[in-house]
């Protein structure tokens, strides 16, 4: 079975490699097996070997689980075939009439869920800017079950102070929900200033290499984690064994990768404030971006995700045409750096009145910094910018 090392003074980059071990066979294998079994037999007439059937549980899919509750400091957590069947699971802990603040600037995939289906099974949603707590308060009533964030928010890059909406929703019966996909476990744990309930799209920069969907539920508690793992095997969009394997991969250079990342993207935001056809540039490593001083003071790191607005739609679209090393593509997170125009990927569902309120527009582009060289990126993007 898996097992917990002793771990209380070992830092992060550490943790990804070894918080938790797989002891469940004989043979020393470094990398945890894949399991790639649907089922499991019984020993014997009201045995078990603590496994029966994949959905519900599967050697592979556990030790990743256990890998990502214990970086982020939860007690318990679900895999899930992708970013988006891990939120569509967690909003089954809501029953018609209950209300939800959520993040104004979400991902677009989150809020077509929350708009087409949510709302068509009566449960409301209130669009507002988090990073304002006042307003936050403002918005919360007796029907409010949960406040739901993205920090940084995505494509706009707002920051939300977890810790400050923590001591706002007090002892009232409100979860906090943090989506932590941007800056991961590595530069920030939500749990530590008092969420709920965390969330992963694991698909960007936990797997690392754009070549897998996962997702992850962390829990604070035994009994919230109680309630994730049957809710996971009920509604059944589980992670599979070899998707698990490759996740339990990539987080083994989640650390070199994020501060690679990073790195990069630091010396690409200061050099696009510099060029004259951008007009905009939202990074929250910038000491002048709005939640700077939030950053620095909840989290270890900036992460590696930048917006940037440019002086027309035709200089976006050129951008797109011309890049050769940045890849037009959407999702984020892997070793490759991607380019996204959200108002047709991410955010073509959101209505465009919603878009432009929000600020994303034709201007707008998204870039996920990889970890080439950022001489190379840089030169690839001058280019395109001619």
């Amino acid at each position: 079975m898996d097992k917990d090392v002793k771990k209380s003074n070992m830092k992060p980059e550490t943790a990804c490699i070894h918080a938790v071990r797989d002891y469940s066979h004989s043979t020393g294998a470094v990398a945890v097996p894949i399991y790639q079994s649907a089922t499991f037999a019984h020993p014997g007439f009201g045995q078990s070997t603590g496994y029966n059937y994949s959905r519900m549980q599967n050697p592979t899919s556990e030790h990743v689980e256990k890998l990502i509750a214990a970086l982020e400091g939860g007690v318990g957590a679900t895999a899930h075939s992708s970013g988006m069947a891990a939120v569509s699971t967690l909003m089954e802990l809501f029953a018609p009439g209950d209300e939800i603040i959520a993040t104004d600037d979400l991902y677009g995939g989150s809020i077509r869920l929350f708009n087409r289906i949510l709302t068509k099974n009566g449960i409301v949603i209130r669009y507002v800017d988090t990073s304002d707590i006042q307003l936050v308060e403002k918005n919360i009533t007796e029907a409010t079950k949960a406040i739901f964030i993205e920090t940084p928010t995505n494509p706009m890059m707002k920051v939300s102070d977890v810790a400050g909406l923590k001591t706002l929703i007090g002892d009232r019966n409100i979860l906090l929900i943090v989506d932590n996909t941007f800056l991961t476990p590595y530069f920030f744990n939500p749990i530590a200033l008092g969420a709920d309930i965390v969330v992963h799209s694991a698909t960007k920069y936990l797997a690392g290499h754009n070549d897998t969907l996962s997702g992850f539920l962390v829990a604070k508690s035994e009994e919230m984690a109680e309630t994730l793992q049957y809710l996971k095997k009920t509604k059944g969009g589980v992670l599979s064994p070899f998707d698990a394997f490759l996740v339990a991969r990539g987080i083994k250079t989640l650390a070199i990768r994020m501060e690679k990342s990073q790195q990069n993207a630091i010396v690409i935001a200061e050099w696009l404030q510099k060029q004259p056809k951008v007009t905009a540039v939202h990074y929250i490593g910038l000491p002048d971006n709005p939640g700077f001083e939030v950053s620095k003071r909840q989290a270890r790191g900036f992460g590696a995700m930048i917006s940037f607005q440019v002086d027309s739609p035709e200089t976006a679209q050129s951008i797109l045409d011309k890049t050769e090393l940045v890849l037009y593509a959407e999702s984020l997170g892997g070793v490759e750096t991607l380019i996204t125009y959200p108002i047709t990927q991410t955010h073509a569902d959101v209505p465009e009145a919603e878009r432009e309120a929000r600020g994303i527009d034709e201007r707008l582009l998204r870039l996920s910094v990889g970890i080439e060289a950022v001489e190379d990126l840089i030169e690839d993007l001058e280019k395109a910018m001619r």
